[in-house]
């Protein structure tokens, strides 16, 4: 059942509208504006009515609100009023609203363009999720990936919280595709994807296919010491698939994994993190593959397999740009 917010400084205005809706849908209240904006960013929504007169702030300011934050922009709102003039309409349309009832209301007139607000939405987000996925993983794409990094990137600049990015690869692919062919490739990073996406399940993990065989992801919270330790375990994960690889170069298909965890301040730059992330993939790569090297909060390497360690990139050089 889809959700509608409601969000009304009438008690009464808004049990009339929550009576109307409630057979075809779930319906919150929220009787200020401030309280509808919360909750237009923390839950899921597929419409939203809203009075145009309330108190403190009115309905075209948050309107406006919902706007210019990225997560509400897409969120139909059809305004509620007592105001027929054209000159408040024309206010409200260009500012974004999709629709306006006046009062009193119709139910008829009011479940009939809610429905249709609610289809148009729903289908413009399933065009939009086939246009974010990649089509032969079921993961995100590339063009979904460029998307969310910088919406996420600031959310942890917002919360100051750590956030970790990394970079992997299937090892020796070309040889793979040589050896097995092409389609036994695909299901190789098909297979090396889902692997990946059962480990990176929660709403702050983000998984993407970047290109070919080679995957871009990143986790709000954790230190680098957790997130280095869970990068190991996908890591293994992979390897324990035992899919059969060329004798002559690995008796497993595996991955490589370069990663970086920092508290992003303001001025500092998402790209800037992403080529550390790249180089600390290149260095695992370099040392002899299946292997996690990631960057801490302090620019140190930490080493899955220590043989190789203090043979990567000098991280120094990294320390010093960063700060």
């Amino acid at each position: 059942m889809e959700k509608i917010l409601i969000v009304d400084d009438s008690a009464v205005q808004a049990a009339q509208l929550k009576n109307i809706l409630a057979d075809e849908y779930e319906v919150a209240v929220s009787n200020t504006a401030e309280d509808g904006l919360r909750r237009a960013g923390s839950e899921e929504f597929s419409l939203i009515l809203m009075d145009v007169v309330m108190p403190k702030m009115d309905g075209f300011t948050l309107l406006k609100k919902l706007q210019e934050e990225t997560i509400t922009q897409s969120l139909p709102v059809i305004l509620i009023t007592s105001l027929s003039d054209v000159k408040n309409e024309r206010r409200g349309l260009i500012l974004g609203a999709v629709d306006y009832i006046t009062k009193p209301f119709d139910p008829l007139i009011v479940k009939a363009r809610v429905n249709t607000h609610v289809k148009l939405y729903q289908y413009r987000r399933q065009v939009e999720l086939q246009s974010m996925t990649d089509q032969l993983t079921g993961i995100a794409n590339r063009r979904k990936y460029e998307q969310y990094s910088i919406t996420k990137w600031n959310e942890a600049i917002r919360l100051q919280v750590p956030f970790s990015v990394c970079m992997f690869d299937i090892d020796r692919f070309k040889v793979y595709n040589d050896t097995f062919g092409h389609p036994a490739g695909d299901k190789v990073i098909t297979a090396v994807a889902q692997t990946a996406a059962s480990y990176l399940q929660r709403s702050t993990d983000f998984l993407a296919r970047y290109g070919g065989e080679e995957f871009v992801a990143f986790l709000l919270g954790g230190s680098s010491t957790q997130v280095f330790e869970h990068l190991k375990k996908i890591r293994q994960a992979i390897e324990d698939l035992h899919i059969p690889h060329d004798p002559s170069a690995s008796e497993w298909v595996t991955v490589s994994i370069g990663g970086v965890t920092v508290i992003p301040e303001r001025e500092s730059s998402y790209d800037f993190y992403l080529k550390i992330a790249d180089t600390m993939l290149y260095d695992a790569k370099k040392s002899g593959r299946n292997m996690v090297v990631w960057a801490d909060e302090k620019m140190k390497q930490l080493w899955e397999k220590e043989n190789v360690s203090g043979s990567g990139a000098n991280s120094d050089s990294f320390k010093q740009k960063a700060d």
